[in-house]
């Protein structure tokens, strides 16, 4: 399952990719917070939508990424 860049709003078009807040390679539970992202509004931890093995992608830290942009990995 790819972990993308959530709409946290209607009106939100790109967040920032905050960092993992789990290892890579780690197994996570669902609702496990996984990653954090921020708006010019607000900063919110990203939930696990399911149990899995976290596996980062190329996303890098403190970069801006388009809504749905692919982050990671949830390998169930």
């Amino acid at each position: 399952m790819d972990i993308k860049m959530p709409k946290l709003d209607v009106t939100m078009t790109e967040g920032s990719f905050l960092g993992w807040l789990v290892p890579d390679g780690a197994a996570v539970a669902e609702g496990e917070d996984l990653y954090s992202v921020g708006t010019d509004k607000v900063t919110v931890d990203i939930p696990a939508p399911c149990a899995g093995v976290l596996r980062y992608g190329d996303a890098v830290e403190d970069e801006t990424y388009s809504v749905g942009t692919v982050l990671g990995a949830l390998q169930t």
